[in-house]
């Protein structure tokens, strides 16, 4: 029986390119893209630009309605950038579609912190970089997903993320083990 596509969630902190490489990882396996930011309420945008790290209750409901964009995606396969930093969260994206996948862009605080500079105008200012990396939970084992480096064209992460998952974005290898 073959597995219908899951959707692909691209995670990181603030500045790891989570956007443009979400971009070209839809454009590249033909899915739809979405970017997180683009959900969130005025109010987490005002709180992040005045320079206030967002709360646990500042996520929830930002998160419920990623988690609807990934149930209306659950079986058609598609790509969202989510900063997706704690386990919990993550937890609460798959509560609405299980198969979820998850490509962790990884880099140093001062690899994603030169990107931060270079990107006037964000909503997210250089300031709030260390509250990300101290929310940051690493992805675990049985979460399905690949940490990549940042430190290489978008280019080499794509062709990396399809290489280490055979191509495939429906939660298994090509070779039969999951992702």
């Amino acid at each position: 029986m073959q597995k219908m596509p899951s959707p692909i969630v691209v995670m990181g902190v603030s500045g790891s390119g989570k956007s443009t490489v979400g971009a070209a990882l839809a454009q590249r396996l033909r899915v739809p893209f979405a970017d997180a930011d683009d959900f969130h309420p005025a109010a987490n945008i005002a709180k992040m630009a005045a320079g206030h790290p967002l709360n646990d209750d500042d996520r929830r409901p930002w998160l419920e309605t990623i988690g609807q964009w990934l149930a209306e995606h659950c079986g058609d396969g598609g790509v969202m950038s989510c900063s997706a930093l704690k386990y919990q969260y993550r937890v609460q994206l798959r509560s609405h579609c299980p198969g979820t996948r998850f490509l962790h862009l990884f880099g140093t605080p001062e690899v994603i912190g030169a990107r931060q500079a270079s990107r006037p105008g964000h909503f997210m200012p250089a300031s709030l970089l260390a509250s990300q990396f101290d929310t940051l939970e690493p992805l675990r084992a049985d979460e399905g997903g690949v940490v990549i480096d940042v430190a290489q064209s978008i280019d080499s992460i794509v062709d990396e993320y399809i290489s280490r998952t055979g191509g495939d974005h429906r939660g298994e290898r090509s070779d039969g083990e999951n992702i």
